[in-house]
């Protein structure tokens, strides 16, 4: 006789842990800027020349003299002999103006 195949309640073990590690690669761009600014420098220098000139220039002047005696007119005949300083005035009489060195006579400054 044949009974058939008896079952027992089963048997639960404590659960196996297993520990499965997967890996992936995120890539988080780091930007840092960088700004580079070229200054151009530019000097001027303004020379200042002083160039100098000369000139000369003379003074002269002249003098018209009648030393001849007037002709004889409403007044009569010239008085003889020369004329008193004061009666023809300082400019007939030698050393008056125009018988002395003028102001441009003379050495020359350099």
């Amino acid at each position: 006789m044949y009974l058939g195949t008896n079952f027992m309640p089963p048997v639960i073990h404590p659960t196996n842990q297993i520990v499965n590690h997967t890996f992936s690669t995120t890539v988080v761009p780091h930007i840092h800027p960088t700004h580079v600014t070229t200054v151009n420098h530019h000097m001027y220098q303004h020379k200042h020349y002083c160039t100098e000139s000369a000139s000369c220039c003379e003074d002269v002047c002249s003098q018209q003299i009648n030393c001849c005696p007037p002709a004889c007119g409403p007044c009569g005949p010239a008085a003889p002999g020369p004329m008193p300083y004061g009666a023809a005035g300082p400019n007939f009489m030698p050393g008056g103006p125009g018988f002395a060195p003028g102001p441009f006579m003379g050495p020359r400054p350099y």
